[in-house]
């Protein structure tokens, strides 16, 4: 149990952080977000607190969270920031609150090796050829000294080489008890350390997972928390609506066939039975990927409704292999395991082709390969439920979850009609480290000409910083056609997104002089480059979502249908938030600097231009290029 003084004294000065963190300086907005925080757990209150970059959040709520001594379960967005929070910050909170506990890390199954499969594997003379063969030996190596069994430790393999589904289980293929290594289970061993940890680290996938567990009754993967803390929390509202989608897609049926033929060799007279259902099923599976191949990336059902019949065939292929499996599934672990997928994936089929009012039914498609979504535009419900089988407070924070410091947006999609609420501001000198240009005379942002435009204003700035500059943009199209421009206007190194995996292009980026990073949607949020490596963000327009998105469709007309006006409710609140993401990559540290570039001339034309504005940090505007390429020469010459 704690008190304010002992919460405070941790923070101080002259306390604990300061002889483990050098340069320690007390902030008062992290004392204050800690007090929060602390007050809720006591009182079990949810909170919803944003907490601008430079907060220090993190130690915000793990100095609470240990002194309280509640079973907590913390839950961040990326595996990058699960191993930050538990091999970095988690070790500094335990030091500086003197506090002993079981801690433990838990990540995704297929971050983990299975003993199981890589043995199956191993004994296919298809799969012992070529580079893939030597792969698969390559893991059997290294499996036999691992400590952890997370695959992230074999750097020499390619996070994108086709061995890692054949060394790796899904929920689908997962023997699970009846597993013979069960007991060799990298997984499980997690899991294990998981159930008897006092605090254990997680992602929001496997948060939302583990409380579906505890609603059906079927047991747990983590222990019964007394409080849930929930980093990066503004992805969660999407998460959840991923979650509670129901569904199929090519590739779990293609599995679920070459696993059920594969499960024929253990069973006398199996392969009698299932060859001819199997067949059957790869052929309407090939005749529905055929049908696919003209589709766009994703779609509405509208889209594929002329090609019902043919995922109706798909279905009683399903159904008859369901029909097979079923008398088979007491003879082997396996023929148990593809029995109870053929009838998870004949439900989420049969679902998808029924439809259910309050969802959208929608589709992507690449590569040949399809999947048939059924997403619930309301996840407040089905989360309450949730919750309520799972009574614990909530911590709920991020660097961007408010629009003009109001959460309601935030709160309403989620249910949070009770959760205490904060804001607090960034102890960074914004004015004075920072400037934000708005360029005028640009073309409207639907223009073809827009991106040029853009370019041409803002190269004399991308020279006078040397480089050092993100491009973020909110459309691949006018990434591309940045791309060429630059290439054909500059001599500068340019980084392009999807030329090569997000963390080498951030590591040339940091190493390379005069280089620029042009990237979408993936580039705008967990990318961190403090110091004067990046010292420039230029975002072409407000990122609106994409009006091709069919859930975004569906949520916008349900909005409008109940009354209410779709722009302010739903669109205008995700573009503030989306734009403080790829904004919030400019200033990482405290002696940071830089400016930002917002080409969208909507932000001065527009009534609600004045909204994103307001929700930034408090930079100081300039009127021109030359202003801001000034400030930066002059910062670059002091540092």
């Amino acid at each position: 149990m704690t008190d304010s003084a002992e919460l405070t004294a941790c923070f101080a000065a002259d306390g604990p952080l300061s002889t483990l963190l050098d340069g320690y300086r007390p902030r008062p907005g992290q004392v204050s977000l800690a007090r929060a925080i602390d007050s809720c757990l006591e009182t079990g209150t949810d909170l919803v607190a944003e907490a601008a970059t430079g907060t220090g959040k993190t130690l915000a709520y793990l100095v609470p969270a240990l002194l309280r001594g509640r079973r907590s379960i913390l839950s961040t967005g990326t595996l990058n920031l699960q191993d930050q929070l538990f091999k970095r910050d988690l070790p500094l909170a335990l030091k500086a609150t003197g506090v002993e506990c079981k801690v433990a890390l838990l990540k995704g199954r297929s971050n983990y090796l299975c003993p199981q499969r890589l043995e199956v594997h191993l004994g296919d003379d298809r799969l012992s050829a070529g580079e893939l063969g030597e792969e698969l030996r390559l893991v059997q190596r290294w499996a036999r000294h691992t400590g952890s069994g997370e695959i992230s430790e074999l750097e020499t393999i390619s996070e994108r080489s086709p061995v890692w589904p054949l060394v790796t289980s899904t929920q689908d293929n997962c023997l699970g008890s009846d597993c013979p290594k069960l007991k060799d289970c990298p997984l499980a061993q997690a899991r294990r350390r998981a159930q008897d940890a006092d605090l254990v680290v997680v992602n929001h996938h496997l948060l939302f997972a583990d409380m579906a567990l505890k609603h059906t009754g079927f047991g747990e993967v983590l222990p019964g928390a007394e409080a849930v803390i929930i980093d990066e929390a503004h992805q969660v509202p999407d998460t959840a609506m991923r979650f509670f989608s129901r569904g199929v897609s090519a590739w779990q049926l293609k599995e679920l066939g070459r696993d059920s033929l594969a499960a024929c060799a253990e069973a006398s007279g199996a392969l009698a039975l299932l060859r001819e259902p199997i067949e059957q099923l790869k052929s309407a599976l090939d005749q529905a990927v055929s049908a696919c191949v003209d589709l766009p990336p994703r779609g509405d059902f509208g889209r594929i409704a002329n090609r019902r019949e043919t995922f109706a065939t798909l279905g009683r292929a399903l159904q008859a292999l369901n029909s097979a499996l079923a008398p088979l599934a007491e003879q082997t672990r396996e023929l148990s395991n593809c029995a109870d997928r053929a009838v998870m994936m004949l439900d989420g089929l049969t679902a998808f082709l029924a439809g259910q009012d309050g969802y959208v039914r929608w589709f992507s498609h690449r590569r040949g390969r399809f999947s048939l979504n059924l997403t619930p535009l309301d996840v407040a419900t089905p989360l309450k439920e949730l919750r309520a089988n799972n009574p614990a407070p909530w911590i709920m924070t991020s660097a961007t979850l408010a629009v003009g410091r109001r959460f309601d947006h935030f709160t309403r999609r989620l249910g949070l009609e009770e959760a205490a609420q904060l804001v607090v501001d960034s102890p960074f000198d914004y004015p004075n480290q920072t400037r934000l240009w708005i360029p005028d005379r640009l073309p409207e942002p639907r223009d073809p000409a827009h991106t040029e435009a853009l370019l041409t204003q803002v190269l004399p700035l991308l020279r006078a910083n040397a480089g050092r500059a993100f491009l973020l943009f909110t459309a691949h199209r006018a990434l591309s056609r940045a791309a060429e421009w630059l290439r054909g206007h500059t001599d500068f190194n340019l980084l392009v997104q999807e030329e090569a995996p997000r963390q080498i292009l951030l590591q040339r980026f940091r190493e390379t002089p005069r280089s620029l990073l042009l990237g979408a949607a993936s580039f705008w949020e967990g990318v961190d480059v403090p110091g004067r490596d990046l010292s420039l963000v230029i975002i072409d327009k407000l990122p609106f979502a994409a009006p091709d998105d069919p859930v975004l469709e569906a949520t916008l007309k349900a909005v409008r249908e109940a009354g209410e006006n779709p722009f302010a409710t739903v669109q205008l609140p995700q573009a503030v938030l989306a734009l403080k993401q790829g904004a919030g990559r400019l200033i990482r540290q405290d002696r940071d600097f830089g400016v930002l570039v917002l080409g969208d001339p909507r932000l001065t034309t527009k009534a609600y231009g004045g909204l994103f504005i307001k929700s930034l940090p408090p930079m100081t505007r300039v009127n021109d290029g030359s202003e801001a390429a000034a400030f930066l020469r002059q910062r670059h010459e002091l540092q």
